[in-house]
């Protein structure tokens, strides 16, 4: 039985091995592309990236890319790449968004480290303390903002994800900012079904739906669940397994697709078949292999397998389906209700995907990020 298991493990190193050296060889390959510029999103026939000057909302998540590509080869100049990279990222450190969760905590959680990058570290902390001043107490969060306009007073679920461990490494406070945020989100999103991703704050002081993202949105899931997973890593419980178990549940139910379909129809429309995202099922990955790595922690053995098992195979899934020769992961949905990018390379679905490849390789330790 020993022999069989030991098997098993070399069979998933040697796929999962495969797929994430094609993913960081096409990292390689847009560097050279898009220079100092971001990739965004890549044409699914020819392969050429939409870029920006400053990254948008997933400009940590090409950080995060060129980092891993970085800790894979060991090569100096792959890390004075990285760090450059990274050191772009400072624009976002007082832009009025609550995505500065996921522009400065991944694009700075592989160099900012012990023995690390102190240019990264210095960024991070600067990226904490500036969260931790936009945090509004009597609403429980930090807005989304209005750096990609429409409200500013809104809680989305893309707003938690990176967010919640840049604030509680914050001082002064920044352990209870973290948590309210944290909270408030799960609260808001998990009070319908399916869970809505997107709330907005009223003169009165409740709140009310929001239409955009409606529900049915491809990531809620798992963008709460790396939320929950970064809670339970940084903050005390507080019930965090069992809201964790409810969207486990949720997407993994009998029927449940293993890539989700992207919403589609105009906002407000409620759930309907669209086009699958590989990217949110890279995200729901990652969550899984985190919260299964803290599950084995707290003595939940059995919880911990089963996270593990799913993570394993979104990420087969992902490699054997979606995955092209030239390693781009296919089939990602940036907005299906605008019809925007609906089958194409998503930069924050390589990243995903990627990091889900290097926890199970060994890369990097469920915790580095």
């Amino acid at each position: 039985m020993g022999a069989l298991r030991a098997a098993g493990a070399r069979g998933e190193a040697d796929w999962a091995g495969r797929a994430l050296a094609a993913v960081l060889e096409r990292v390689a390959v847009t560097a050279d592309e898009v220079g100092a510029r971001f990739p965004l999103y890549a044409d699914p026939c020819t392969g050429a990236w939409k870029t920006t000057a400053r990254g948008s909302w997933t400009g940590g998540c090409w950080a995060g890319l060129l980092w891993l590509r970085a800790l894979s080869s060991g090569a100096p100049e792959d890390r004075a790449a990285a760090a450059r990279c990274t050191g772009r990222l400072g624009h976002w450190v007082e832009q009025d968004t609550a995505t500065r969760g996921l522009v400065l905590w991944y694009g700075t959680a592989l160099a900012a480290g012990p023995g690390g990058d102190g240019a990264a570290a210095a960024l991070r902390d600067r990226a904490a303390r500036a969260c931790l001043a936009a945090y509004e107490p009597e609403w429980g969060v930090v807005p989304w903002g209005g750096a990609f306009g429409g409200p500013r007073l809104l809680a989305r679920a893309d707003g938690v994800p990176g967010l919640v461990p840049l604030l509680a490494g914050a001082p002064g406070g920044g352990r209870d900012a973290a948590h309210g945020h944290l909270t408030r989100h799960l609260a808001l999103c998990l009070a319908e079904d399916p869970p809505r991703p997107a709330w907005q704050a009223l003169p009165d002081g409740t709140w009310a739906a929001y239409d955009e993202p409606a529900p049915g949105w491809s990531r809620t899931a798992g963008w709460l669940l790396l939320g929950i997973a970064d809670g339970l890593s940084h903050l005390p419980e507080s019930g965090l397994w069992e809201t964790a178990g409810r969207l486990v549940a949720l997407r993994t139910a009998p029927g449940a697709a293993l890539v989700p379909p992207a919403q589609d129809g105009p906002p407000g429309a409620g759930p309907a078949p669209g086009p699958p995202d590989t990217s949110a099922a890279a995200i729901e990955a990652v969550a899984a292999l985190k919260l299964a790595a803290l599950a084995r922690a707290a003595g939940r053995g059995a919880e911990g397998a089963r996270l593990a098992g799913w993570g394993r195979r979104i990420l087969h899934r992902l490699s054997v389906a979606h995955l092209s020769p030239t390693g781009a992961l296919r089939d990602g949905c940036y907005d299906a209700a605008r019809g925007l990018a609906t089958g194409h390379e998503l930069v924050w679905g390589d990243f995903f995907f990627a990091w889900g490849l290097a926890l199970l390789t060994g890369l990097v330790a469920p915790d580095t990020m």
